[in-house]
C-alpha cells in the first residue's frame, strides 16, 4: 500500500465510517450473539474502536506490513482483543473473523467509489486483502499465546489443588497423592510438604499413595527424593497406600525402601505416627459409663 493509496483509502474509509460500522457489525454479530459470549454493547464498542484506529493507520502506512509503527495502535488493540476472546471461550477462527468480516462491506464501498478507476480499485482491493489477512493471522497468533498462558496457569492451579497437605494431629501432617507423579508435580508436592512442615513444626509426615495408579522407577525416585527432603527439614516420613501390586512392582524394580516405614493404609500409618509422636489411641470399653456429652464410643488420645 503506497502513500497515495493509503491516503486515498483513509479518506474513503473516513467518509463511509458509519456505513461500514453498521454493515460490518450486523454481519458479524449474528454469528457471535447466538453463543451468548459477548453482548451487543460490548461488541459495538470493540467495532467502533477498531474502525476509529484504522483510518489514521491507512493514512500513515506505506505498505501492508503491519509491523510498521503506523499500525502499532491497531496491533495493540487486536492484541488485547484476542487475549480477551481467548478468556471468553471464543475459537481462533471466530476471533480472526472479527477482522476478516470487514472485507466485504469495505470492498463494496471501494467498488462504488472507484468504479471508474479499475486500476486503482484493483490495487487497493489487493492491498486491503493482504493487509487484513496479516491482521487476521496476528489475532490468531496472539490468541494462541493467550490460550497457552491460560492452560499453563490452570495446570499450575490444578497441581496445587491436587497436592493438599493436611495436619492430622499436633506434629503430624499428611500428603494424600492422587494421579500420576511426574517431575513437575513432584516439585509442587515437595514444596507444599516442606512448607507445611515449616509452618506446623511437624516431626512426622505421611505420604499416602493410595490414589497413585501405578508406581514405576521414576515415581519411586520422586517419592525417595521427597522423603529425603523432608528428613533434611527434620521430619520422618511414612509411606502409606502400599497395595500388593505396588509392593511387587517396587521389589521387581529393585527400589530400596528399607529405611522408610511403609503401611498398607493411611489409618495404619496414622497409628504408627501417633506412636512415634508419643501418643496412644485407646477405645472406651465401658459404653454404659461413658459420659452423655456426645463422646460415647469415641477414642481418646493419651
Amino acid at each position: 500500500m503506497n502513500t497515495i493509496g493509503g491516503s486515498r483509502l483513509a479518506a474513503i474509509f473516513s467518509d463511509n465510517q458509519a456505513r461500514l460500522l453498521s454493515e460490518w457489525m450486523s454481519q458479524h454479530y449474528a454469528s457471535v450473539a447466538r453463543r451468548g459470549l459477548v453482548d451487543e454493547a460490548q461488541l459495538r464498542t470493540q467495532f467502533s474502536q477498531f474502525v476509529t484506529l484504522l483510518a489514521p493507520a491507512f493514512a500513515a502506512s506505506t505498505s501492508s506490513e503491519i509491523q510498521q509503527p503506523a499500525w502499532a495502535d491497531v496491533r495493540g488493540f487486536l492484541g488485547d482483543f484476542s487475549a480477551q476472546r481467548a478468556r471468553q471461550g471464543f475459537t481462533p477462527a471466530e476471533t480472526a473473523r472479527f477482522v476478516f468480516s470487514l472485507k466485504q462491506p469495505l470492498f463494496a464501498v471501494l467498488h462504488e467509489n472507484l468504479a471508474n478507476e479499475p486500476a486503482a480499485l484493483a490495487e487497493l482491493t489487493w492491498s486491503i486483502s493482504t493487509l487484513f489477512d496479516e491482521l487476521g493471522l496476528y489475532t490468531t497468533e496472539v490468541f494462541q499465546q493467550s490460550r497457552e498462558q491460560v492452560i499453563v496457569r490452570q495446570q499450575q492451579e490444578l497441581l496445587e489443588l491436587s497436592t493438599p497437605v493436611v495436619q492430622l494431629w499436633e506434629g503430624i501432617v499428611a500428603l494424600p497423592l492422587i494421579g500420576t507423579l511426574d517431575s513437575a508435580r513432584t516439585q509442587v508436592v515437595m514444596e507444599s510438604l516442606l512448607q507445611k512442615i515449616v509452618d506446623t513444626g511437624a516431626a512426622i509426615a505421611i505420604i499416602d499413595i493410595t490414589g497413585v495408579p501405578t508406581v514405576d522407577t521414576l515415581v519411586a525416585q520422586h517419592l525417595l527424593r521427597t522423603v529425603a527432603a523432608a528428613r533434611l527439614m527434620g521430619a520422618d516420613c511414612i509411606i502409606s497406600g502400599i497395595r500388593p501390586q505396588i509392593a511387587q512392582t517396587i521389589v521387581h524394580l529393585g527400589v530400596n525402601l528399607s529405611d522408610v516405614i511403609t503401611k498398607a493404609t493411611l489409618a495404619d500409618a496414622f497409628v504408627i505416627a501417633l506412636k512415634l509422636a508419643g501418643k496412644s489411641l485407646t477405645a472406651p470399653t465401658d459404653f454404659a459409663a461413658a459420659p452423655s456429652n456426645g463422646t460415647a464410643g469415641m477414642p481418646s488420645f493419651r
